[in-house]
């Protein structure tokens, strides 16, 4: 399992406009191979959000990407002047995964140095 985060901070006040326009947008995610789950978070702190999403691999995650679907979706209303800065992006390999009568361990050893480079940022 692969996961994909931007930590968003909303300038005050701006958090209704900023959860409408997620929720009046199409992610194009449901039809992209390796697309598993996502979830866009709002902290119990102001103005802090995460959009989450799972990828079956890095593999997966990178050729979305790639995608007309990325490009489509990120083409969408603008966040100009809600934000107080770009997103950061965090990504990460699941080493242990847990659900309900099931875990799973991956047993490869940790890479080092690795800088993966998307599209705008």
């Amino acid at each position: 399992m692969f996961v994909a985060m931007n930590q968003f901070h909303v300038a005050k006040d701006r958090e209704g406009d900023f959860e409408r326009i997620w929720k009046e947008r199409e992610s194009y995610l449901r039809d992209v191979p390796g697309f598993v789950r996502f979830a866009l978070l709002r902290s119990d702190s102001a103005g802090e959000y995460i959009s989450h999403s799972v990828w079956r691999d890095r593999d997966a995650f990178l050729a979305w990407t790639q995608s007309k679907a990325f490009v489509k979706g990120h083409a969408q209303a603008s966040l100009a002047g809600i934000l107080e800065g770009p997103p950061q992006l965090r990504l990460f390999r699941a080493v242990i995964v847990e659900d309900a009568g099931r875990r799973t361990v991956d047993e490869s050893e940790p890479e080092r140095d690795r800088v993966m480079r998307l599209p705008g940022h």
